[in-house]
């Protein structure tokens, strides 16, 4: 008699207590499913994934992990870390720059956390296999978030690394000298850096260059410390 078939083991990591109780009991109903663990946090979901002795693993990140481990941090550093694992990114009314972001930092597909829940669990199923999952309002402005994709791609090539800190700063709102500041560095080195963003981006001013990097998800407009 053939052994039965280990269940999709999966990893609920979101900040909403409730959201991880709510889809843990969706998951265990499934014969095929199990939620091996939950996180409140970035960090917290990496120790979770370290602790487990899985090879076919399922990561749900909620989009709204904030701080430094949050959403970002924790695809990025589960793709490199577990590159064996999938990754379902989980948001409510996402805009498509942030769904945008989390598939080209390492995400196998989104989901909409106001879809029916049968289409959320063949989603996780789908993802699981590898197959790129778009599943709510997202899906609707899938060509908006592949061109986002192609333009990060393309913005990370063009600029250097201190280019986009630059960049990112910028997006705040800050004048070239509190930019300065804010990274340490001359004010004369900031305008230098500017001038050769927008010659890069070939646009002609500040609001131009945060507008296609916000367009990117490479940076927020109006982010602050």
């Amino acid at each position: 008699m053939p052994a039965p078939r280990r269940k999709l083991g999966v990893v609920l990591v979101d900040p909403l207590p409730v959201v991880r109780a709510g889809l843990a009991l969706l998951i265990d109903e499934r014969l095929d499913m199990e939620v091996l663990a939950e996180a409140g946090d970035g960090l917290d979901g990496v120790e979770q994934l370290a602790r487990v002795r899985r090879s076919r693993v399922v990561v749900l990140v909620g989009l709204g992990l904030e701080g430094d481990h949050d959403a970002s941090w924790l695809i990025r550093t589960v793709r490199e870390r577990f590159p064996e694992h999938a990754l379902l990114a989980m948001g409510a009314n996402a805009d498509p720059s942030t769904v945008s972001h989390a598939l080209f930092v390492g995400a196998d597909g989104y989901v909409d956390k106001n879809c029916d829940p049968t289409e959320f669990l063949v989603a996780i199923q789908k993802v699981a296999v590898r197959e790129m999952v778009l599943l709510g309002p997202a899906a609707a402005s899938v060509g908006e978030i592949a061109d986002g994709i192609e333009l990060r791609r393309d913005l990370d090539l063009r600029l250097t690394g201190r280019e986009r800190e630059v960049l990112a700063v910028a997006a705040e709102g800050l004048t070239a000298r509190q930019i300065a500041t804010r990274l340490g560095v001359r004010e004369r080195t900031v305008t230098t850096h500017l001038a050769r963003i927008y010659g890069k981006l070939g646009v002609g001013n500040r609001l131009a260059a945060v507008r296609m990097a916000a367009r990117s998800g490479l940076v927020t407009v109006g982010a602050a410390d």
